[in-house]
This record gives C-alpha cells, sequence and structure tokens, in this order.
C-alpha cells in the first residue's frame, strides 16, 4: 500500500518545514503498543528495504491499521487492564524481589513507544524509593525507540492521502518522548536495543554478567518463530529470585475461540498460528518452571457489528480478524461462520448487548 503526505511541521525554535513523503507501507504488522510482524522478528524492521508499517506509525502514518487499533484500545480500555495487571501482580512481590539488593534491573522485551514501560518502572520506584533503577529496552524499531527516549516536541497538521482509503485531513501532535516528559525517570539510566529478541540473545551471549531482577514481556509473544526457546532463554537471565512478568491474551478468550475456529482462513496474513495464555502455559510447564497466573476479565461491546455499515462495527471486525476489509476478505459462508461465532461463542449478550470476551492473563514466572 502506498501512502502519499505532505507534512507541515512547527519545530520549537519557530522552524516550519513543509515536505511531501511518499512511502510504501508493510501491512503485515499488528501493532499492540509492543510487537512487530513475525518477518520483522527475524529480518530487523524492513521488508525488502521498505520499513515496516509500526515505524511508520510514529513517524507520523496514520493509516487503516493503526485507526483500527487505535478504535479498539479505546473501546477496549486494554492499557487500563494491563495496568491493574501490573498493580495486582508485581506490587506483592516487589519488595521480596529486591530484599537485600543495593540495585534493580529491570529488562522489557518488545516495549514499543514504551507507554506500558514507563507506568510499571514508575511503580517499581513508588514501591522501592531508596533503591536505584536501571532499566534495559529490547524493541526492533528504531522510531518507536526514538518516540520513548528522544526529548523532542512538535505540532504537525497533517493532510493523508491514501489512495482509494483514507482522504480526510487530520490535526494530530507528537508528544515530548516519554522518558523526557517523566519527570521521575530523569535520572533513570536507559540502555537502548535496537535489535530482535534473536539478535539481543546473540549479545547476551557473550555477557556473562547480563542479568535481570525483573522482566517483562507485554503482548509481544505472538511474534516469535519459537516460543518455547524464546521463554527458557529469557528465564535463563533472571537473577536470583527475579521474575517474568507475562502479559497476553487469556486462554478461553474471544480471541483465542475466533482464531483457532477459523485457524485456516485467518492464520494466513500477520500469524502463522495462535497462541492464548494457555498455550504458554503449556510451554512453561514443559520447561519445568514455577509461575502465578491472574486472569483479569474484561469485555468489548461488539453490538455494531453485527449491523451492516457500521463504520465502528467495520472497523472492529477488520482488527479482531487483521484484515483490511471484513466483508470482502472471506466468503459469504466463511463470514457469516465467523459471525454467529463471535456472537454465541465469544460473547455473551447482556440487555441487548454483545460483549466480547477479551480478557487478559498475567503470569508471573519464577527464577
Amino acid at each position: 500500500m502506498t501512502v502519499w503526505y505532505d507534512t507541515t511541521a512547527v519545530f520549537g525554535d519557530g522552524d516550519v518545514v513543509l515536505r511531501t513523503v511518499v512511502v510504501t507501507v508493510c501491512v503485515h504488522v499488528v501493532l499492540r503498543g509492543a510487537a512487530v510482524c513475525r518477518w520483522c522478528c527475524t529480518n530487523r524492521m524492513t521488508h525488502g528495504g521498505r520499513h515496516c508499517s509500526l515505524e511508520l506509525a510514529m513517524a507520523g502514518y496514520q493509516g487503516d491499521y493503526l485507526q483500527r487499533f487505535q478504535n479498539y484500545l479505546e473501546r477496549s480500555g486494554e492499557h487500563k487492564v494491563i495496568q491493574k495487571l501490573i498493580d495486582t501482580v508485581l506490587r506483592p512481590d516487589t519488595t521480596k524481589i529486591a530484599d537485600g539488593k543495593t540495585g534493580f534491573k529491570v529488562l522489557g522485551v518488545g516495549s514499543g513507544g514504551g507507554e506500558m514501560d514507563v507506568y510499571l518502572i514508575s511503580n517499581l520506584q513508588a514501591a522501592l524509593p531508596s533503591i536505584p533503577i536501571s532499566v534495559d529496552v529490547v524493541e526492533p524499531s528504531t522510531d518507536l525507540t526514538q518516540s520513548f527516549k528522544v526529548p523532542y516536541s512538535f505540532s504537525v497538521n497533517t493532510d493523508l492521502y491514501v489512495r482509494h482509503s483514507i482522504t480526510n485531513p487530520r490535526l494530530w501532535s507528537m508528544p515530548v518522548a516519554l522518558v523526557a516528559r517523566t519527570s521521575s525517570l530523569q535520572g533513570v539510566p536507559f540502555s537502548w536495543n535496537i535489535v530482535t529478541c534473536a539478535e539481543y540473545e546473540q549479545q547476551v551471549k557473550t555477557k556473562e554478567d547480563t542479568k535481570f531482577d525483573l522482566i517483562h514481556m507485554i503482548q509481544m509473544l505472538y511474534y516469535v518463530d519459537d516460543p518455547a526457546a524464546t521463554l527458557k532463554f529469557f528465564h535463563s537471565i533472571l537473577k536470583d529470585n527475579g521474575k517474568l512478568l507475562i502479559i497476553h491474551e487469556a486462554a478461553n478468550s474471544g480471541f483465542e475461540v475466533l482464531w483457532k475456529t477459523f485457524k485456516k482462513e485467518l492464520c494466513t496474513n500477520t500469524l502463522s498460528d495462535y497462541m492464548s495464555a494457555g498455550d504458554i502455559k503449556v510451554h512453561l510447564d514443559a520447561l519445568g518452571l514455577r509461575y502465578e497466573e491472574l486472569v483479569a476479565s474484561n469485555t468489548l461491546d461488539i453490538t455494531e457489528c453485527f449491523t451492516e455499515g457500521s463504520r465502528d462495527g467495520e472497523m472492529l471486525l477488520d482488527f479482531m480478524t487483521d484484515r483490511e476489509n471484513f466483508r470482502t476478505s472471506f466468503s459469504d459462508e466463511v463470514r457469516s461462520g465467523m459471525l454467529e461465532l463471535l456472537r454465541n461463542e465469544c460473547s455473551t449478550t447482556i440487555d441487548g448487548r454483545v460483549l466480547f470476551n477479551c480478557s487478559l492473563s498475567a503470569l508471573l514466572v519464577h527464577a
């Protein structure tokens, strides 16, 4: 998909820059605030030299997928659910992990733009006011890492023209990078690793002292080629009494029911397979690792998905099936079957509203 847009940027010193950008966008990626597509996981952030849309998102690209994802986030409240899990799961264990230590090392894997990292680190600072915290970040997207760490601030008036798609101008603003605008993080040392998980593993193998008190993986294990090997490696670099926090779509959620029932039709684009927290637990059990689980129930009102022509409903269907256009991507029979499954197996109906099960699971794995 080719995106054409003109950008007028006003910087802090008053300079104005007008430019026209033409980019070819990879549509493989499923953005969850952290993850990159399966192809990117093994080939950095390019596809034949073309930048992945995950990078372009933070550079001003606001195409169809980003709109669908933002719509899903707002309607489902997913980030709030993740924050609740962080609060509930980590709070009782933080002081135990740090007991007797003079420093606390954190590793974020697939941190994206850093929103959840900042929330988690702020919680750690509140719980451990006298212990210095240091943070390593593993994120293959250069642009998302920049949005996490580099202090800049400008507003952009963008007329975005996606051929045969978006023609409405939008006014948006790019915030100051998270680290720069979070005062409590100013004294926290960060180490930025713009590499894939596999590349990071190769780097760490040459450093015997690379160990962490807390490692977190939030909505990112969908996109690794070998989940068991990934879990084994990151568990191996935990310090004594350390913890690995995994937040993922819960077992038996609506997403698992939908994607496993229609695996043949759905696992052909971004994912070649679907994995829920239940599948992760199978890997953890096989590795003989000890863990605790907390499931946070959450629902999303998808009533509008059953009203053909509803823009919000279509956006949700496109997001949940990872398609550009749900209505034209499947045969009548498959489409009808998916809608029936979404209503009757993936959701509950209360007072005429269809509530999709989008619960999340937190797995706290012990060293």
